[in-house]
This record gives C-alpha cells, sequence and structure tokens, in this order.
C-alpha cells in the first residue's frame, strides 16, 4: 500500500511551511536517513528525512509552495515490491458500505471487499507466530532514526537499551530524550486566540510585503506572552569595572586560541549560575504543575534577517566562559544561515536579551514562554555612583528581569537578580 508523506511539524511552534525545495524526483528510490525536501519552518530552513524506504511515486506540493499546513500530503512512496505508477494514481481507500455483509466473526476482510461467510468449514488453526525482534530492534541492528542516532552518540546512550516508540518500534528522537532525563512535552492548554490585525487602509506611499513565517510566529508568540504571562518587571543597577578588567585579562590570556570573550558571554555566565544559586526562579509553568529545573539552560536572543531566534546554551552553570563563548559564535553564526536544528533553539530555562551594543539604557523584555524569565541587559555607561560613601565615575549597567508572576514571586525574583548583580560585580565568583 502506497506511503504518505506528510508536512512534517518541525518546531512545536510550526503550524504551516513553506516547501523550499525537493532534493528528490519521481521515480528515485529512497531510504530511511536520505534528504527529501528542504522546508522552511517559523524558525529556520531544515532538511526533512526520510523514515520509510520505497520509490518517490509522485509529488503533490511543488517546491517554492508557501502556507503547506502541517500533516498535509506532500508526496506519495511506493513501498517495496509495489508498482510506482499504481501508488501515483491510487486513490484513498473509500470507505466500506454500510451494509456490506461481514464475517461472522467480525473479523476484516481485503480493502472494499465483502466477507464471505464459510459457517460449514472451520477457520484452519492459527500458524505459530514468528519470534520477534526486540522493540526498536532490526534483527542485530538497532533500528532507529538519523536524528535520534545522533543525539544518542553525542549523550552517550546505548539505543539498543531503548524501547522505541516511533513506526515500527523505531527509535525516535522522542525516546532519546526520554532517556536523557527529559519531560516529554505536554500539549499546552489552548491560549485565547488573538485577533488577527486590522487592514489598514492608507493614502500614504507604502510597499506592502508579505509577512514570513516566523514573523508571523514571532507576533503570535509575543501576543499570546502578554496576553496570557502575568509579568513583573525588577530593575537592578550593576557596576561593570571588576568584570570589564577581568574580561581584558582573560583575554590576553587566551589570545593564542583564538578565543575573546565578550560582555555577553561573562553575564550569559552570571545568570547560569544565579539560576542554580535561587531556583526558585529556574522553573516553568506547565498545566497545573510546576517544573523545576536542576540545570541551566540559556536562551540567548540573536536577531536575524526577518526577525529573532533564541539558540540555547544549554548546562551554561557548568562551562567555562571561553566554551560559552566558542559555542555562541557558532550557534550566532548558524542562525544567522539558517541552518539551526530544532533543539538548539526550543526548550531552554531562562533568557538573555543584551540590547546595550545599541545605546539602549534600559528596557523591559517579553517573557519567551514556557519560560519562567527573561533578563534584559542594557548600556554599560560612565555615571556617578556612590561608592564607599564617595560620589565617583564609574561604569553602570541597567538589568531588569521579567518574571512570570504565577510562577514565581516577586521576593524570589529580587533574590535572583541581587545574586545576578553580585556575581557581576564580583565576577571572580563565576570562576570559582
Amino acid at each position: 500500500m502506497p506511503i504518505e508523506l506528510k508536512m512534517p511539524a518541525l518546531s512545536p511552534t510550526m503550524e504551516e511551511g513553506t516547501l523550499a525545495k525537493w532534493l528528490v524526483k519521481e521515480g528515485d528510490t529512497v531510504a530511511s536517513g536520505d534528504i527529501l525536501a528542504e522546508i522552511e519552518t517559523d524558525k529556520a530552513t531544515m532538511e526533512f528525512e526520510a523514515v520509510d524506504e520505497g520509490t518517490i511515486a509522485s509529488i503533490l506540493v511543488p517546491e517554492g509552495t508557501d502556507g503547506v499546513k502541517v500533516g498535509t500530503v506532500i508526496a506519495m512512496i511506493a513501498g517495496e515490491g509495489e508498482d510506482a505508477s499504481a501508488a501515483q494514481a491510487a486513490p484513498a481507500p473509500a470507505p466500506a458500505p454500510a451494509k456490506e455483509p461481514v464475517a461472522k466473526d467480525g473479523g476484516e476482510t481485503g480493502a472494499g471487499q465483502p466477507a464471505k461467510e464459510t459457517p460449514s468449514s472451520p477457520p484452519p488453526p492459527p500458524a505459530p507466530a514468528a519470534p520477534q525482534p526486540a522493540a526498536g530492534s532490526d534483527g542485530d541492528r538497532v533500528k532507529a532514526s538519523p536524528l535520534a542516532r545522533r543525539l544518542a552518540e553525542a549523550q552517550g546512550i546505548d539505543l539498543g537499551s531503548l524501547t522505541g516508540s516511533g513506526p515500527g518500534g523505531r527509535i525516535v528522537k522522542a525516546d532519546v530524550d526520554g532517556a536523557a532525563g527529559k519531560a516529554p512535552a505536554k500539549a499546552a492548554a489552548p491560549a485565547p486566540s488573538a485577533a488577527p490585525p486590522a487592514i489598514v487602509d492608507t493614502d500614504i506611499p507604502h510597499e506592502a510585503v508579505k509577512l514570513s513565517n516566523m514573523r508571523k510566529t514571532i507576533a503570535r508568540r509575543l501576543t499570546e506572552a502578554k496576553q496570557t504571562i502575568p509579568h513583573i518587571y525588577l530593575t537592578v543597577d550593576i557596576r561593570l569595572d571588576a568584570l570589564l578588567k577581568l574580561r581584558a585579562e582573560l583575554n590576553k590570556g587566551l589570545e593564542s586560541r583564538g578565543v575573546k570573550l565578550s560582555v555577553n558571554d561573562m553575564l550569559i555566565k552570571a545568570l547560569a549560575a544565579a539560576l542554580i544559586e535561587v531556583p526558585e526562579c529556574n522553573v516553568s509553568i506547565s498545566g497545573d504543575q510546576l517544573l523545576k529545573y536542576s540545570r541551566a539552560d540559556i536562551s540567548v536572543a540573536v536577531s536575524i534577517p526577518g526577525g529573532l531566534i533564541t539558540p540555547i546554551v544549554a548546562g551554561a552553570e557548568a562551562k567555562s566562559i571561553s566554551a560559552i563563548a566558542t559555542e555562541i559564535k557558532d550557534l550566532a553564526g548558524r542562525a544567522k544561515e539558517g541552518k539551526l536544528q530544532p533543539h538548539e533553539y526550543q526548550g531552554g530555562t531562562a533568557s538573555l536579551s543584551n540590547m546595550g551594543m545599541y545605546g539602549i539604557k534600559q528596557f523591559e523584555a517579553v517573557i519567551n514562554p514556557p519560560q519562567g524569565m527573561i533578563m534584559a541587559i542594557g548600556a554599560g555607561e560612565k555615571r556617578p555612583y556612590v561608592i564607599d560613601d564617595s560620589l565617583q565615575i564609574a561604569t553602570i549597567m541597567s538589568a531588569t528581569g521579567s518574571f512570570d508572576h504565577r510562577a514565581i514571586d516577586g521576593a524570589d525574583g529580587a533574590t535572583l537578580m541581587q545574586a545576578f548583580k553580585r556575581l557581576v560585580e564580583n565576577p571572580l565568583g563565576m570562576l570559582a
């Protein structure tokens, strides 16, 4: 029976996408793991891998098609031994007529064919079941998707110890995530839908530009965040002089390795350390539960053409600042090229958004659900500042934490802001 190849949901927020490019054509033979197409999601252009083996019988959605809904059949694959031309022309099976006779034992017969009764002939005894391989295996070979194999290898997980939940017992990403101790994503309660923006009727000279999938998603998610999350904002002024001095000394020592630390790299480390110190703020609301994270995965806002994306530094509290700097450079570069994989920008326990490089003194960022907080960083500037009871000139930065007040009390948010301020003003504590 031909296999329907459907538009995949390549991210939790994806509702539709653009089928940017087909990498196969009708008549091509494909195997599990082969790249079939490039699909533009709300965050990036991603490769779509084959799960089943067979021959491309027909391509139903041409490349370049925009607004393809998740679940739409985009191609048909003829399975092993099937005639590709027959699969190409085969319509979806029609439901059987309501009054069709059925077998006395209620069993099903061939597709669309009436069951024949044979009351005088008892059914033959069932053949002994053939021994089945363990779930997720195919003889001696473990059946797993290519993505699951890569994730398992990266995390040191033995695929042979897992039970696959995919088609035919195949091990998929969710199985590897489960083995790594990640909580499976739960269906979120439906958020109130925002009314579409009103059509603007204007005689002012203008150009109408169609919204990209990314821009539509940003608009929807930010609207939902402000409508459904009660934000509380807490701001502190932080003296940067000690951090700037330490950064200069570290960069001098790292020069031979070609690594250059930014202030942002050090702030990511400080936020991660503060979240571990104040675990009441390293949380998320999940239905009627509060998820308390034991690791600080920091999402970092990166501006890219057409929108914003938040690649994640996982376990930032346990990484050196030089490792964070190297990782951020790689993530930001691939983000701007649209080459991030979903696990590199989905999730995270908190976010950091820095607009200091634009000279912005202070701002309040919108929480990135399902996270519980985001830290907004302003520009460091020379200001009059009281130090040891005397008025001096110091480099001061304003930082504002936005907290989900459903999950985080104001006092806990204030404690986190104090911890963050202390770590930035005494940066050697981040290296210990």
